[in-house]
């Protein structure tokens, strides 16, 4: 019988028969959507890899193009974009400076404050890869049926918008 269980199935059993009298139950979803997590993680870094960045530094080239033209930002601008510490984002910034997908200047009339944008060649890289990606999220979705997906969705939004607001 175990055969035909997932392994979040065969993690709840093994503990209902070791420890009867705590309740697993949470670890039905938490468990799964974990395992879903790492998944899915792998399945889009494949995209990313073949574009020859990571998914931190697609996050701020996707920052930086949600902004619209001119396509620039403040580092920290990029840092609440982004939901990462600023140290994580100068980290980014240093490489993809490095690699020429982004450049950093001073602003205009205050020498002190720093503007990142997209390079010509940064746009190009961007929106490639945001082609690719969300042609791989769709077929990663493909999976669920489109009224799946659309009960799934809304869970979803109402559960993550307790732990946001």
């Amino acid at each position: 019988m175990s055969e035909n269980l997932d392994a979040v199935s065969r993690i709840q059993a093994a503990w209902r028969r070791e420890r009867p009298d705590v309740d697993v139950a949470p670890q039905g979803v938490i468990g799964r959507l974990h395992r879903l997590s790492d998944f899915i993680a792998t399945e889009l870094g494949t995209v990313f890899e073949a574009h020859g960045i990571s998914q931190g530094e697609f996050d701020v080239l996707a920052s930086l193009r949600r902004a619209g033209a001119p396509y620039e930002r403040t580092p920290s601008e990029l840092a609440e974009h982004t939901m990462v510490t600023t140290g994580a984002t100068t980290k980014r910034i240093d490489r993809l400076v490095d690699s020429g997908l982004i450049e950093r200047r001073a602003a205009e009339g205050d020498g002190r404050r720093r503007i990142i944008a997209l390079t010509a060649k940064g746009l190009r890289v961007v929106d490639e890869t945001f082609t690719d990606h969300m042609k791989n999220e769709h077929r990663i979705v493909a999976e669920l049926s489109s009224d799946d997906r659309a009960q799934l969705e809304a869970i979803l939004i109402r559960w993550l918008g307790r732990f946001e607001s």
